[in-house]
């Protein structure tokens, strides 16, 4: 089966939708998702950025927040504007990696729910252990793994990976043959290129 690497930062306002939609679209053409989280933080600053673009170009910023009401009106998903932007995704970025691949896209799409459609702050340790226990994890054992060092490595590499990928914005995705596309609007031609490409 084909696969496409789907590269997301739990900040990130365009990756909501994506991650709410790719499961569906994925199926359906035959492609397996790897759900890949990564912090843009890094990748920003190389770039001498301190905050989100959207903060720094105030027009642009105010141009997003409107868009994502419209995407988001449009795929039928509630939409609430977190404060402050962008949140902190460290911790749940690291959640998601001790999660097993099966089990991280439930996890993401509540952690994005939460953030987008109900305003709640993700670097919150109580929030993160109320969804992983909602989704009958044991959340204290997943918190005592993410505070272990083989652990706290596995996100630097994770960003470290998206960056020698090219990856520079989230949502991005990665095809086996080296495409990189990028932004949710982006998606269904990813999934068409992966399925072209075999």
């Amino acid at each position: 089966m084909a696969e496409i690497h789907f590269w997301y930062d739990f900040a990130s306002t365009y990756s909501y939708p994506t991650a709410m939609r790719i499961e569906a679209l994925s199926k359906a053409q035959g492609v397996q998702v790897a759900w890949r989280p990564f912090l843009l933080g890094p990748i920003f600053a190389d770039q001498n950025w301190m905050s989100s673009p959207f903060n720094i170009f105030p027009a642009k910023g105010r141009y997003m927040w409107r868009d994502l009401e419209r995407v988001c009106g449009r795929y039928g998903l509630a939409f609430q504007r977190p404060d402050p932007f962008p949140q902190n995704s460290l911790l749940a970025a690291r959640v998601a990696l001790a999660l097993s691949e099966e089990r991280r896209p439930a996890f993401t799409r509540a952690v994005f729910h939460a953030e987008f459609a109900e305003g709640k702050a993700i670097d919150d340790p109580d929030c993160l252990c109320s969804i992983l226990t909602a989704l009958g994890e044991n959340a204290a054992e997943v918190m005592t793994t993410i505070k272990t060092e083989p652990h706290r490595g596995q996100l630097r590499l994770a960003t470290e990976t998206a960056r020698a990928l090219g990856v520079f914005g989230s949502p991005s995705f990665t095809t086996p043959s080296g495409e990189l596309f990028w932004g949710d609007d982006r998606l269904e031609q990813a999934l068409d290129w992966t399925v072209d490409q075999g």
